[in-house]
């Protein structure tokens, strides 16, 4: 489950940048999660962008999660 979540998240450079976005859209992963950590549930972003799926935003997260996943982080701002 958690490699076809994954295969949601594209990356292209002619798109957002290369940012990473949802299914080749132009829903770069950073704006789900600014949406989500606004409070926005995924019901109600789902209402206001049709074109996402809830496995989307599931993608999202689980993006998100998988970079976050790091034996250690430094203090490089000293």
């Amino acid at each position: 489950m958690n490699d076809s979540l994954l295969q949601r998240v594209t990356l292209d450079l002619n798109i957002c940048h290369g940012k990473p976005c949802i299914r080749g859209l132009r829903y770069p992963v950073e704006f789900i999660l600014e949406l989500l950590s606004s409070g926005m549930s995924i019901e109600e972003i789902l209402a206001d962008y049709e074109d996402l799926e809830r496995d989307d935003i599931l993608a999202a997260l689980l993006f998100a999660t998988r970079l976050t996943q790091v034996k250690s982080i430094y203090n490089i701002a000293r």
